[in-house]
């Protein structure tokens, strides 16, 4: 499997906003679904939300309202955008892209909401 890099974590206050992204290879557009998970320390990994191919999205109940997905086909991008952060969103957040016969995940990427 491909291990795909996300990009644009960090540290940011309760409140705050932060986009997440991840680079997509020209194959994966319109022939995978693609998702945000995350792992809290000690925790289980959970799915944030995803696009299907067929267009249709969803988003955990916890971040709904607060968090958007959208794919940027022109910059080759995945990207999760990510306002009103709570402490409990921190996390080490990973892009991932399932189609029909095999799946890709990123590295993770660590976004921490503290003061």
């Amino acid at each position: 499997q491909d291990r795909l890099e996300e990009s644009g974590g960090g540290l940011v206050q309760p409140g705050g906003s932060l986009n997440i992204s991840c680079a997509v290879p020209e194959y994966i557009w319109n022939n995978y679904d693609m998702g945000w998970y995350r792992q809290a320390p000690g925790r289980e990994r959970e799915l944030v939300g995803d696009i299907t191919i067929q267009g249709s999205s969803y988003y955990l109940d916890s971040v709904k309202g607060r968090f958007a997905i959208f794919r940027d086909h022109r910059h080759n991008r995945f990207v999760l955008q990510m306002t009103s952060l709570k402490p409990e969103d921190t996390a080490v957040y990973y892009c991932h892209f399932l189609g029909d016969r095999d799946e890709f995940w990123g590295k993770g990427i660590l976004v921490t909401v503290s003061s």
